[in-house]
């Protein structure tokens, strides 16, 4: 049998560019400051994104049980209350109130950078 085929006899593959330097950083723990913003930044972005979405399903299931003459079916009032629900939603996020971003930085940083702010 041939070993190239068998992955139980694969060899290293030696670090011979950037790209695999920087992975072996990472894995050593030397983490690119700038990542580390751009990670946090997204994480937060995403969890903003999250709440502001159930906020957003909940405040249409109000809608839809709410009676035809009532102010929360007005568009000008869904509207607003739309604007207030991304502003909320954003307000929480960077409190990081509901904890997803930090689930996400979790998986995306080493266990010594991804400690709650």
């Amino acid at each position: 049998m041939d070993n190239k085929l068998n992955p139980l006899a694969a060899q290293p593959i030696p670090l011979d560019n950037a790209k695999d330097e920087k992975v072996a950083a990472a894995a050593d723990g030397a983490l690119d400051p700038a990542y580390v913003a751009k990670a946090t930044k997204v994480a937060v972005e995403f969890e903003s994104f999250f709440i502001s979405h159930m906020l957003h399903q909940m405040r249409e299931s109000a809608r839809t049980l709410a009676p035809e003459d009532s102010p929360t079916r007005d568009r000008v009032n869904q509207n607003m209350t739309d604007m207030v629900d991304n502003m909320l939603a954003g307000n929480i996020a960077n409190q990081r109130a509901f904890g997803v971003a930090d689930a996400i930085l979790k998986q995306l940083l080493p266990a010594p950078l991804n400690k709650v702010q």
